[in-house]
């Protein structure tokens, strides 16, 4: 009997089970413990430090800082009493309902030019109708106080307007005095805040199947119908949410109703600053402060509720 050759040994040992290349019988050994083990990883909270301590630093410590001096009598100690003294006071009720009202009025003033502006550019062709809508985003970036100052000259006391009239009839004085009075701030910020409800508008717009207007409009339907039954229904989500953002925003402005010079007209904001920098009466001031925050932070999660079901 004759023994095998190692060749012929190592050659049965890599004899394939079927068609296809060969391989080896043996397997490799386990790796080395060091080559196995994964490397460590940080905590994930430890991510998170830095930003929240940085949070916490440039917003949330100041934040503190003025609801503790809203709780902080001249007297001393912790009290509320600044609270029951500003809730108690005509000057800061009148600038609540004056804040409240101006707001729903911009708002709703934005709503409703908004829509037809942007109905214009979205569906009536005319020359420029691209650049317009461009300069949409444009004029988002503009300063409150820039559009209040070209009101001024255009309709203040001594604006153009005032200055053609004195020209034309030779009176002494223009009709022109609305400006300074709380119309004059409602027109002044729905004249600022209307491109915040246009462009969720022409984006919404631009989404619309025109299909359903060819449609509607074969089967005999009218422009207002047309609007009605098929456009804004798709626009009402687009709609929420902007005049959800432009009754926040409202809210807080500051520089259209100091630009204006209103005297009669004070809102939250500028009832903060009378406290503060007339009277320096600064716990009432913070009091006006943390109403003004807890109304503002209540409207903003209502716009980000309208905004998530709009799809925002």
């Amino acid at each position: 009997m004759s023994s095998a050759s190692p060749t012929s040994v190592l050659k049965s040992a890599t004899v394939p089970a079927g068609p296809g290349p060969s391989l080896p019988a043996t397997e490799p050994g386990p790796l080395p413990p060091s080559a196995s083990r994964e490397p460590r990883r940080a905590p994930a909270f430890l991510w998170a430090l830095p930003p929240v301590i940085g949070l916490a630093l440039v917003f949330l410590y100041p934040l503190f800082l003025v609801v503790r001096q809203s709780v902080s009598p001249d007297e001393g100690g912790l009290s509320l009493a600044p609270y029951a003294d500003v809730f108690g006071s005509q000057s800061f009720r009148s600038a609540l309902v004056t804040t409240v009202w101006l707001s729903a009025g911009s708002a709703a003033g934005c709503l409703v030019l908004g829509f037809v502006l942007a109905l214009v550019i979205a569906f009536v062709p005319f020359p420029g109708g691209g650049f317009v809508a461009r300069f949409i985003d444009v004029f988002l970036s503009f300063p409150s106080f820039l559009i209040t100052l070209a009101l001024l000259f255009v309709y203040g006391n001594a604006g153009m307007a005032n200055g053609v009239w004195t020209d034309v009839t030779g009176t002494a004085d223009g009709p022109f005095h609305f400006l300074g009075t709380p119309w004059g701030v409602l027109l002044a910020e729905i004249t600022y805040f209307t491109p915040f409800v246009m462009r969720p508008l022409l984006a919404a717009f631009s989404q619309l199947d025109t299909a359903q207007i060819e449609v509607a409009s074969s089967l005999g339907a009218g422009p207002v119908r047309i609007v009605r039954r098929v456009i804004l229904p798709e626009a009402l989500p687009a709609l929420a949410a902007g005049g959800s953002l432009v009754l926040v925003m409202c809210l807080n402005e500051f520089g259209i109703v100091l630009f204006t010079g209103a005297k009669g007209v004070t809102t939250l904001p500028m009832l903060v600053y009378s406290k503060a920098i007339l009277e320096s009466d600064y716990p009432a001031a913070c009091v006006v402060a943390v109403v003004n925050i807890a109304i503002s932070v209540g409207l903003y999660g209502l716009y980000r509720v309208v905004s998530r079901r709009a799809g925002a």
